[in-house]
């Protein structure tokens, strides 16, 4: 069974420099129906504008993604990481025992548009750590590729935590299938596009929950999508 989140239904942030909208409660928006899904508490679709950014703030006990769809994001952070993130790379990084960190836009003229993501880790007090890898268009073209696992296969990035997150992007007549196998659970974020789901329409933004054997089927159509799916515990 598919439980669709809508795109229009997420909770909504506007703060002049930054527009945002919430897949689970965050900040100012709290639903008791979206706390999240499974380890997964955070999605977040930003639109930093030119010249603005999240000044130096700390976390702990958080593995957290940035997935970068346009424009540039430059990093800064307490483990001594300096990096701009741009389309087609994922940052990983883990806050563990506490790391601050601060994210803007380098440019004064383009926004940035990217997915924060933030996943509970299966072990708290763990050493903060950070990776950063890019994924052509070509490797996630009409199939899904890994760029996140546990245990770092295939080039992905390290979570510590049960999930394997794969990226892809589909054009007319693509279809990619993913079986999720027997006590697992997937959620399907739609990062930008339209496509089809199981025959079910998505659109920018909108997110889907299943939690049972089932075969997801992805179509891609006129317009070209680019989709993550989470496959966790």
């Amino acid at each position: 069974m598919l439980t669709l989140r809508k795109a229009e239904e997420r909770g909504q942030g506007n703060y002049g420099w930054l527009k945002t909208s919430y897949s689970f409660s965050f900040a100012n928006y709290y639903d008791p129906q979206y706390m999240g899904f499974r380890a997964l508490r955070v999605i977040n679709q930003d639109w930093v504008s030119g010249g603005g950014g999240f000044p130096t703030h700390s976390h702990r006990d958080m593995e957290i993604l940035t997935y970068i769809l346009e424009g540039g994001l430059e990093h800064k952070d307490s483990m001594g990481n300096t990096s701009v993130i741009l389309p087609g790379e994922v940052q990983r990084m883990s806050a563990g025992t506490g790391v601050a960190h601060s994210e803007f836009n380098p440019s004064r003229t383009e926004s940035v548009h990217l997915l924060q993501i933030w996943m509970l880790p299966g072990q708290q007090g763990l050493p903060p750590s950070y990776e950063q890898k890019h994924y052509s268009e070509a490797e996630k073209r009409g199939q899904l590729r890994l760029i996140g696992s546990s245990d770092g296969r295939e080039g992905s990035v390290t979570i510590h935590q049960d999930v394997n997150l794969y990226a892809t992007i589909l054009h007319e007549g693509d279809r990619v299938v993913y079986e999720i196998p027997a006590n697992r659970h997937a959620w399907i974020q739609v990062a930008r596009g339209q496509l089809t789901l199981n025959d079910l329409p998505l659109k920018t933004g909108d997110g889907v929950a299943c939690s049972a054997p089932e075969t997801l089927t992805l179509v891609g159509s006129e317009e070209e999508s680019e989709v993550l799916l989470f496959d966790l515990a």
